[in-house]
């Protein structure tokens, strides 16, 4: 049942899911088709998280928010746990480009083609190759031997900072890393995408949201918008439902937070319910970046060439995160949407339609002390940036662009309530912390953007599967336990 604005869902409820992210909409579809009674919160006018879009100029112009392109392993998490429909809709990107002072390559992101790059561009001996792709393929979450990204590389690659570049600036646009992160957080997440390459959803986010919509509520969860979570309602230690901000309150089993990990803790459970130990550990962890992006929507009737979908382009002379997250913007990844991307509605007027969505890395505290003068200055310049970029790599593109619109990490903050504007979760220390929340007050859950591997959309979603198996685990066990006490007349 989708809940109209005035609406009150009643419980009790088996799992109420505060969020609809990816992992949050794929926890409640699972647990939903599992025949639990579930409820999905979201405070937004509109399901997906960050997987969102909005309209602009009367429907004219349809931008998508995230940057699109994920591993394959998309495509299967879509077909098992969401619908046919929507695996089948997503589809291989041809080409990625990298436009840098140290390189202009082409590339399918495939294993096979960054082997021969690093050897045939970059002169590494074809072993050495192999010997690094073979160490990524062997990690896993357990076996961490504490090296750095920058170690990692200087292992197989020396001091080689174009190789560096080529290899983890990728993986920076989509999960904020650093050479400073744990080697595990890239590597897992590079060899995803070096299986098969770079894939994107055909069709527009709003349509994969809508589909997406369509099975929940065929499942059977019940779907409430503009519902904002001001406490998850705990006593002792078990869980017991959810207070909305207008103080309705849910009963609930279980709760499973697709919110902030820090908003979860400290806001909305409050410090006083944890132990000290798992207080102080949260404190520890540490947000992730968070971004910022440009909008730009091409004038009807224009056009632009195939450039491939995603172009890395930087006009830094080197690697570096400091470079990468700096206000100038010197480097930024440019998404282009052409008309197969997101095809034309029968209907709707809009025709073939072109947009250019840059996303450059950002700090939020760049930008939270800003004076409103200072702020749409920045916004102004970051805006100007992309444009005279774009005009570099595309040639007379910006004359024909009609709308132009900016976000920023205190965008990021307004619509996502995540502290500090994080696009990417919080760094690796954050995953065991999120992992054994279940641990610490019985009958809670957290399933957002953690530890740098839970997040992105695959991330996301595989995350929401793997917190829903613990969330059947518990009920089974409370519902089992409840069975033998009715039997024995307690």
């Amino acid at each position: 049942m989708l809940y109209k604005r005035k609406e009150r869902p009643e419980g009790p409820y088996d799992v109420v899911v505060i969020g609809s992210g990816l992992a949050g909409m794929t926890a409640a579809k699972k647990l939903g088709k599992n025949g639990r009674r579930v409820l999905l919160l979201e405070s937004h006018n509109k399901l997906g998280g960050f997987a969102t879009w909005f309209r602009r100029k009367q429907g004219e112009h349809i931008f998508d928010v995230s940057l699109h392109g994920f591993p394959i392993g998309m495509k299967k998490t879509c077909r098992k746990y969401w619908t046919k429909e929507i695996a089948d809709s997503i589809k291989q990107v041809n080409k990625v480009r990298f436009i840098n002072p140290q390189y202009d390559l082409e590339s399918d992101f495939t294993k096979e083609d960054f082997t021969e790059k690093l050897v045939g561009h970059f002169d590494v001996p074809r072993e050495t190759v192999e010997a690094f792709f073979n160490h990524l393929a062997n990690m896993n979450f357990y076996d961490d031997d504490g090296m750095t990204n920058g170690e990692l590389f200087r292992k197989y690659f020396g001091d080689r900072n174009d190789i560096t570049r080529f290899l983890l600036e990728p993986i920076v646009y989509a999960n904020g890393s650093t050479l400073e992160d744990p080697a595990i957080s890239y590597g897992i997440v590079f060899s995803n995408f070096m299986s098969k390459g770079v894939y994107i959803y055909r069709g527009g986010t709003d349509k994969l949201i809508g589909l997406m919509k369509e099975d929940l509520l065929e499942t059977g969860v019940d779907i409430k918008l503009h519902a904002f979570v001001e406490e998850i309602v705990v006593e002792g230690d078990v869980t017991r439902g959810v207070r909305l901000k207008d103080g309705t309150f849910i009963e609930a089993k279980s709760v499973v937070s697709n919110a902030n990990l820090h908003n979860t803790i400290f806001k909305m459970v409050g410090k006083e319910k944890w132990a000290p130990d798992y207080v102080e550990a949260a404190r520890k962890v540490r947000l992730n970046t968070s971004s910022c992006q440009v909008f730009m929507g091409l004038a009807p009737g224009e056009s632009i060439p195939d450039m491939g979908e995603l172009i890395f382009y930087s006009e830094d002379k080197e690697f570096s995160t400091d470079a990468l997250l700096s206000p100038k913007v010197g480097s930024q990844t440019f998404s282009l949407y052409y008309p197969n991307t997101r095809p034309a509605v029968e209907g709707d007027g809009r025709g073939d339609r072109y947009a250019v969505v840059s996303s450059s890395n950002a700090r939020y505290e760049d930008w939270k002390d800003l004076s409103e003068a200072e702020y749409k200055e920045r916004k102004e310049y970051n805006i100007e940036r992309a444009l005279s970029c774009l005009d570099k790599v595309i040639p007379g593109t910006r004359k024909k662009i009609n709308y132009v619109d900016a976000s920023t990490p205190l965008t990021v903050e307004k619509y996502t309530h995540h502290k500090g504007g994080a696009s990417f979760g919080t760094k690796f220390e954050g995953l065991p912390i999120s992992m054994g929340m279940h641990k610490e007050i019985k009958g809670l859950f957290h399933a957002g953007s953690v530890g740098i591997i839970m997040s992105g959309w695959l991330g996301a979603a595989n995350y929401g599967v793997i917190q829903s198996h613990e969330v059947d685990n518990y009920l089974d066990k409370i519902d089992t336990q409840k069975t033998t006490e009715n039997q024995l007349g307690l």
